[in-house]
């Protein structure tokens, strides 16, 4: 494993803690490939330090460190181990734990040592001297191995709250013995953002130490408690992707990290990082199989959203005025979403962003605007649907819908077997280039075998529609009108290999619906691929 020189000095520690305490978030089971993936990921977007696991803990993590110091150059990241003070009574030297640190390769060591009195006697059984003792012990045993040396000062806070004069001697006992840095963990993540600018502001001048800060998001202030910590002199923060943690997570690195270079004017990552951080969230949460927080600051995909018309009208002059930063900064795209809210600004805006010229059409833009309301009123949902609505767009700056075959009939069947297994085929008729064409197929339900049986009658016809895979699928019931009936609402989303797109339709029953929202999906992949309508 070589590791070069952070692309940032030393004066500011971006700490990443997503492969060990990260990995704990329930749902969150990662693999040593998954681990090394997300290494390489989090070295691209520029972070000074990885904390890759608790090498002799487990084999997993043993593992990790063996391959990673094979596999993986780091060019802007070093690689740390985490683990515990040595055991009480012992020396350091001796412990067997210590030395799989050691063993690990790992450059950077993060020790965890208990800074709550209570926590040293009931739950390491020790003396509160000894647990002083056995922080200068390791620290100091590791540093003579030459290792350097971080320490997590557990429940810092609320030990503060309980004996601030213990809890800072831990703090100083570690500096003195050789630490770089002491953090101060809110471990169970109940403080607030002014408490925590107090304590480390207060920790600051009474110990001398270099401070760091680890929150916990249980009171939802993991991300302003850490930019407090920042306020009160300390220069170095840990975080997680995407704010994964235990619980309800951590402090969410990548909103951590555009505060500092946006708004505190920081330089903590490579030239031209910030603007993969929209990629390097959403890798990561493909690596660990989660789907993105839509709503996360920053990188989710509604982060630069904006649906209100009044919203939209400001923007059309000036995008700043309803946006705190420009998206593109931090890889992102300002997204217009077109809804029964919508205005006349909002149609031109999403035209223009889906490159439909609507001129200066003034009678135009209302016409879409009133078909837009009176769509949504029966249902529909455009927002979340981007390529149905630029079929009703351009289907209304054209004068027609654009059509590249006629369905003459569908029919889809579900055949209950006596031995509980179900059939289900599909049949549909209709007219392409002028053909009538009538196909056949099964699937694994009525909707599946519509979809098949709809590339089984176009795709000798439309050959590009070879590369079509349906994505996602998903159903909402609508409010019923007369004892069991409801309007039912299909969002499909497809994709070809080189992008997706989702689909919406709205009727009586389900496959009603969702055969609306195949046709839709169809005809915008042939359009997509520059194929002119036929019908």
């Amino acid at each position: 494993m070589t590791t070069k020189a952070n692309a940032t000095d030393d004066s500011f520690h971006v700490f990443d803690t997503t492969l060990r305490d990260g990995a704990q978030r329930e749902g969150i089971n990662l693999t040593v490939a998954d681990k090394l993936t997300i290494a390489r990921h989090l070295d691209t977007f520029g972070v000074g330090y990885i904390e890759g696991g608790w090498p002799g803990a487990n084999p997993r993590d043993t593992e990790f460190f063996a391959r990673a110091q094979k596999e993986i150059s780091f060019e802007n990241a070093q690689l740390v181990a985490f683990g515990a003070t040595r055991r009480a009574s012992g020396s350091a030297a001796d412990d067997p734990q210590v030395k799989a640190l050691l063993n690990s390769g790992a450059p950077v060591i993060t020790l965890v040592a208990k800074s709550h009195d209570r926590h040293v006697e009931l739950a390491l059984r020790t003396t509160l001297e000894e647990n002083l003792e056995m922080v200068r012990d390791t620290v100091s045993h590791l540093r003579e191995q030459g290792r350097r040396v971080f320490v997590d000062c557990e429940h810092f806070f609320d030990g503060y709250r309980a004996n601030a004069a213990y809890a800072k001697s831990v703090v100083r006992t570690a500096h003195e013995a050789g630490a770089e840095v002491v953090i101060l963990c809110d471990t169970n993540g109940g403080m607030l953002p002014a408490q925590v600018q107090a304590v480390v502001s207060t920790v600051i001048a009474d110990t001398g130490a270099r401070l760091g800060i680890h929150a916990q998001d249980d009171t939802g202030c993991a991300v302003a408690n850490t930019l407090a910590a920042v306020d009160a002199g300390a220069t170095h923060v840990q975080c997680t992707a995407n704010g994964y943690g235990e619980r309800v997570g951590n402090a969410n690195l990548f909103p951590v990290v555009a505060a500092l270079e946006l708004k505190y004017g920081m330089k903590v990552l490579p030239e031209g990082a910030l603007a993969e951080m929209t990629r390097i969230s959403h890798a990561i949460a493909e690596v660990v199989n989660l789907t993105p927080s839509t709503h996360q600051p920053y990188v989710g995909v509604s982060a630069f959203a904006h649906k209100a018309g009044l919203h939209a009208s400001a923007i059309k002059v000036d995008p700043d005025l309803y946006q705190h930063i420009d998206p593109e900064l931090v890889g992102n795209t300002m997204r217009m979403l077109v809804s029964d809210m919508a205005g006349r600004a909002s149609i031109e805006l999403k035209g223009k962003e889906l490159g439909v010229d609507l001129g200066d059409d003034r009678a135009l833009v209302g016409r879409v605007v009133e078909r837009v309301k009176e769509r949504e009123l029966q249902g529909y949902t455009y927002e979340a649907a981007d390529a149905s609505f630029e079929l009703l767009l351009r289907g209304e700056v054209e004068g027609r819908a654009r059509r590249y075959f006629r369905t003459e009939s569908w029919r889809a069947i579900v055949e209950d077997r006596p031995d509980g297994t179900h059939a289900n085929e599909a049949t549909v008729k209709l007219w392409a280039k002028g053909e009538r064409i009538v196909a056949t197929a099964e699937g694994n339900g009525p909707v599946n075998a519509l979809d098949r049986a709809l590339r089984v009658a176009l795709e000798r016809i439309y050959p590009q529609l070879a590369k079509l895979e349906l994505i996602d699928y998903k159903v909402r019931i609508l409010e019923g009108r007369t004892g069991t009936e409801s309007t039912t609402r299909v969002l499909i989303t497809t994709g070809d290999g080189a992008g997706d797109w989702a689909t919406v339709g709205v009727a009586e029953n389900v496959i009603a619906a969702s055969w609306q929202a195949l046709e839709d999906a169809y005809t915008y992949g042939l359009l997509r691929a520059g194929v002119e309508p036929t019908e």
